[in-house]
């Protein structure tokens, strides 16, 4: 399993709907839920076990121990696939069967809007002063009052330097590739990442839910297909090492796993620009044991425990101690680890899609399988 397998599968169907028929329309500046809700008084020392799903290889190996060993708390550590897995498992249990989950910011979103969500007693979370400003009001979820950044990064084009004359500085790179890169270029087939490029050409929002513009952008798609070598969201930085493609839509951390092999392999965010995604950490609504569930988060929120986190998914966390505390050989190696928040926040914040979910799910599947 690779580290962010849960990219690598389209939205399924159902969960889609699911997720539409509570979505909150994009690109508005209102975050999730309604009346914050009486903050819960904070717990001394709090006890027990919780339960814990996050995806495969996110966290460092000896996180949950060396956190189980400090507060006597146990954690059950379970494994989802991608968010619509996760998602649809809470939804199967009513909200319940786990107290801590890792989801991307726009599920959160769409599982505060279904009260499935606690909203978190930051009393009880004090290491929320350790992240950047900028990610305490990102637009799915403003002044963290359900969710808190775990890891973030944006999505740009990652390319072989010594196989491309000049760094690539529009979409059009991989949308109308030069001949010679023709059938050398992949681009990604998950929704809201096969969009992107086209709707930032187009001069959209990567959160709209306008069906003329929806469409235009699956037209320009359709239109670069024939120049594709492929759609990957797996391998792609692989077929980047082995020379059979020049240019490919990448996630910055997954770049970066190229990077680690060859070091002809950069980075770029197109002059167009791109979206900054955020992956969470959120406590149930049904939690039993919330204040343990928080005291993990708070934990992970430590700038020396933060580190280990970008250190072993080579993705940027929000959090500036942390950053600082990564050796200079690291982001010498890594150049996108060193965008700072100022920088990824000039980025489009990715949002629920709400009702328009199912016709982007539509139009993917008329793109990738037309």
């Amino acid at each position: 399993m690779t580290l962010r397998s849960m990219l690598a599968a389209l939205a399924a169907a159902a969960v889609a709907l699911a997720l539409a028929a509570c979505g909150e329309e994009g690109g508005g500046e209102q975050s999730a839920g309604g009346e914050p809700a009486q903050q819960r008084e904070r717990v001394e020392n709090p006890s027990g076990t919780i339960r814990i799903s996050n995806w495969d290889e996110y966290m460092p190996e000896d996180l949950i121990a060396n956190f189980e060993k400090e507060t006597g708390i146990e954690v059950e550590l379970t494994n989802h696939t991608t968010n619509e897995d996760i998602v649809g498992k809470l939804q199967a249990a009513n909200g319940g069967g786990y107290d801590l989950v890792f989801i991307s910011g726009p599920f959160v979103e769409s599982l505060a809007q279904q009260g499935m969500l606690a909203e978190l007693n930051h009393a009880q979370i004090p290491n929320l002063d350790k992240l950047a400003p900028e990610a305490r009001e990102l637009a799915y979820d403003q002044g963290n009052r359900f969710s808190v950044p775990y890891a973030w990064g944006t999505t740009g084009i990652c390319y072989r330097s010594d196989k491309v004359d000049d760094e690539p500085t529009s979409w059009d790179a991989l949308l109308e590739p030069p001949a010679e890169h023709r059938k050398r270029v992949t681009m990604l087939a998950t929704d809201r990442w096969l969009f992107l490029p086209a709707l930032k050409k187009l001069g959209y929002s990567a959160n709209t839910q306008d069906e003329q513009e929806l469409r235009e952008a699956a037209d320009l798609l359709k239109q670069a297909k024939g120049n594709l070598l492929s759609y990957d969201d797996t391998t792609f930085y692989t077929k980047l090492v082995n020379g059979e493609a020049d240019m490919v839509e990448a996630w910055d951390g997954w770049c970066n796993y190229g990077i680690a092999e060859n070091d002809d392999i950069k980075f770029t965010v197109p002059e167009e620009g791109a979206d900054l995604w955020a992956d969470t950490m959120v406590v149930l609504e049904r939690s039993e044991n919330k204040a343990a569930a928080e005291e993990f988060i708070n934990y992970v929120l430590r700038p020396e425990v933060h580190k280990t986190v970008a250190e072993l998914v080579l993705y940027k966390v929000p959090n500036p101690e942390a950053m600082e505390l990564l050796d200079e050989e690291l982001l010498e190696q890594y150049p996108n680890l060193g965008m700072t928040p100022e920088e990824l926040t000039e980025q489009e914040t990715l949002r629920d899609l709400g009702p328009a979910a199912p016709t982007v799910s539509r139009l993917v599947t008329e793109i990738t399988k037309g």
